[in-house]
């Protein structure tokens, strides 16, 4: 009888632990299936980005990006974007940067211009996307507007505090160089 009650236990205590486990892994895969829409949602949402050659695949938080980009600056683009949502424990940036050719080429000026204005638009979209996913900053009332480098920021929060998270929420983003504040505080 004795040893008919430990085979009991060791096959609950075996059968309890298996499910736990499962239980683990479905955990794991909803919020690895959770993250890989957030990080499709905020490709798509970029206008910089065509999405439809980047791929994603997301592996116990970790979110590898394949597929295609124009530029070096699309490659950081797109991973600074996953990088930003939350959940994300880090990036596999796999994208290849397939250069397309032109038929005359540009002079050196039109060609920085362009690179700084990419990199602008670049800074902008980290810094919007950061504060629409940032449950702390009402990211639909501040507009940010990027010039070589230098961001504004207009528009109106609720607190100081949630001004001063903006304002380092904006200098923490890669390639900026100077953030000018025009928040307004507006008490609800």
């Amino acid at each position: 009888m004795k040893t008919f009650n430990k085979s009991i236990i060791a096959a609950l205590v075996l059968g309890t632990t298996a499910m736990g486990a499962q239980a683990g892994s479905w955990e794991n895969e909803s919020k690895d299936a959770w993250i890989d829409g957030k990080a499709e949602t905020v490709l798509l949402m970029n206008t910089n980005l065509n999405n439809f050659d980047i791929n994603t695949d997301v592996k116990n938080g970790n979110v590898i990006l394949t597929g295609k980009v124009s530029s070096e600056l699309d490659k950081e683009l797109a991973e600074e974007l996953v990088l930003s949502l939350d959940g994300v424990t880090g990036v596999d940036n796999q994208l290849s940067v397939v250069h397309k050719k032109h038929a005359k080429k540009h002079d050196d000026d039109m060609a920085d211009h362009a690179e700084s204005d990419l990199t602008d638009a670049k800074i902008t979209t980290v810094i919007t996307t950061r504060y629409l996913f940032n449950s702390e900053v009402g990211g639909t009332n501040i507009d940010v507007d990027t010039d070589n480098g230098v961001v504004t920021l207009n528009g109106t929060v609720n607190s100081d505090a949630e001004k001063q998270l903006a304002v380092e929420i904006a200098k923490n983003a890669k390639s900026v160089r100077k953030v000018i504040d025009n928040l307004t505080i507006v008490a609800k």
